[in-house]
């Protein structure tokens, strides 16, 4: 498989869905409360959406009432990469996919104990795998 920072925003294009595109590479948000990850509770592992590395597992996952998929912490924290964003007039702390550089969402620091952190996250961004897969 081609190293995923190789590919071209054509291979992007012919890769992801519109909307992910817009997302990932597009630096775009999804609207509040309609990403079909919002509301999932099952027990699984979310993966970034452009090149499948494993970003959150369903135990850190909770409802923030922000309108996205929130998590207080990483499965693993060398798989995503934190930049200032200081896009539309505001700063916020972006988060991204270290393998492949897509835009995932924002980091906030309103989360719940232990971290005291919010990943909130677009579903558009995320592949979801089940735990139990009888589910």
């Amino acid at each position: 498989m081609k190293d995923p920072k190789e590919l071209t925003e054509q291979e992007w294009k012919e890769k992801l869905t519109e909307e992910q595109y817009r997302v990932l590479r597009e630096k775009g948000t999804e609207t509040p409360f309609s990403g079909k990850y919002y509301s999932e509770e099952r027990e699984g592992i979310y993966y970034c959406g452009g090149c499948g590395q494993e970003l959150f597992s369903s135990k850190t996952k909770y409802d923030s009432h922000c309108g996205w998929p929130s998590f207080y912490d990483l499965a693993n924290t060398s798989n995503v990469e934190i930049k200032e964003d200081r896009s539309y007039g505001m700063v916020r702390t972006e988060v991204l996919c270290r393998r492949c550089g897509s835009h995932l969402g924002h980091l906030f620091p309103d989360g719940p104990k232990p971290t005291g952190q919010r990943y909130c996250i677009n579903s558009a961004a995320l592949a979801f795998k089940l735990s139990h897969p009888q589910e």
